[in-house]
């Protein structure tokens, strides 16, 4: 009797395994660490706006923001499957791993995609859905499928949609767009070229090999290292402009300048290797992402605006009146800094 019931529990416990594991390789499509800075910058958004949203349709928002973001990720790693299997850093995925198929990948990214952006319309407002549809359409369509296998600026036009969670939170607050979620966005558009590009330089020969035109690859990599500087030097004054416009305190004044003085002294330090120096290109690499979680969380601890927001804050005026306990999975897992693998980017 005992054997038998060994036997019979066995094949259960297996088929509870796979499906767990099956559940981890689709989780893995959304690029939970990307989603999960995307999904921060959009909280900044929402808290600091001069709206008050409803702790519960704020979280609703957080959710599908999170949801649109994973459908994004899902997508491009649909239609990326054949280059991700040429690069070492991106050979594991789900995909070329043969754990998911690419038709799979295809219609679970459609289903977030169009149950995120619904969710939005029905809960929140219209506004802050049709953002959200855009940036989807944007990472997945114009980025991935147009811009990434053509241009090496497909990484300057396609940050378009990393920048804009940050303008989908305020508008899901206000209903309206206004001059500071512009600026976010501005932040995070500055910020996105020397972030990848540093990736790129270590990563070179495996874009090459993979038949994407980075700009290490089309360009070269003293090209390429003169960007970064032109464009880590250009996102100082830029990151100042919420302490100048006087939306955020000067406790954000001072992160943002110290923070961008460090990632135009790293940058520098890829100009003069001329791209050459792989482990100063990490440096960078691994640093702007700090850099770009420190610069939002002094704007949630600073914003002049939050104190709309913020009367009922039970931790401390970091979610506003959003209790902590209802946030998603990964707006908590955003506070980590490391928030980005290589492998998902």
């Amino acid at each position: 009797m005992e054997s038998t019931a060994i036997a019979i529990s066995l094949p259960q416990v297996s088929s509870r395994s796979s499906m767990t594991a099956r559940l981890a390789y689709f989780a893995s499509l959304m690029k939970p660490r990307v989603m999960s800075l995307a999904v921060f910058t959009a909280l900044v958004g929402l808290v600091i706006a001069p709206g008050r949203l409803d702790p519960l349709l704020g979280s609703v928002a957080l959710l599908a923001i999170a949801a649109g973001a994973g459908a994004a990720g899902a997508l491009n790693m649909w239609y990326d499957a054949d280059i991700d299997a040429l690069m070492a850093r991106t050979a594991g995925r789900a995909i070329p791993r043969g754990r998911i198929s690419r038709g799979e990948a295809l219609a679970f990214g459609l289903a977030l995609a169009g149950s995120s952006v619904a969710i939005l319309a029905l809960a929140v407002n219209i506004k802050t859905a049709g953002l959200l549809a855009f940036t989807i359409f944007f990472y997945a369509v114009v980025y991935t499928v147009w811009l990434k296998r053509r241009t090496p600026q497909n990484i300057v036009i396609g940050g378009a949609a990393g920048a804009l969670p940050p303008v989908i939170g305020w508008t899901a607050a206000t209903g309206d767009i206004g001059l500071e979620p512009l600026i976010l966005f501005l932040i995070i558009f500055l910020w996105t070229p020397p972030h990848f590009w540093a990736l790129s330089l270590a990563r070179a020969h495996e874009y090459a090999r993979a038949g994407v035109p980075m700009l290490p690859v089309v360009a070269g990599r003293a090209t390429t290292a003169r960007h970064i500087l032109i464009y880590s030097i250009a996102l100082l004054p830029v990151s100042l402009l919420p302490w100048a416009l006087g939306f955020a305190g000067p406790i954000y004044g001072a992160v943002a300048a110290l923070s961008g003085a460090i990632f135009v002294v790293f940058a520098i330090r890829v100009s003069w290797s001329r791209g050459t120096d792989s482990r100063a290109a990490h440096r960078l690499f691994a640093f702007s992402i700090f850099y770009l979680f420190t610069v939002f969380a002094a704007l949630l601890a600073s914003g002049n605006r939050s104190t709309t927001v913020l009367a009922d804050c039970p931790i401390g005026g970091v979610v506003g009146s959003l209790q902590a306990d209802s946030l998603p999975d990964q707006v908590r897992a955003a506070h980590a800094p490391n928030c980005f693998k290589p492998d998902e980017v």
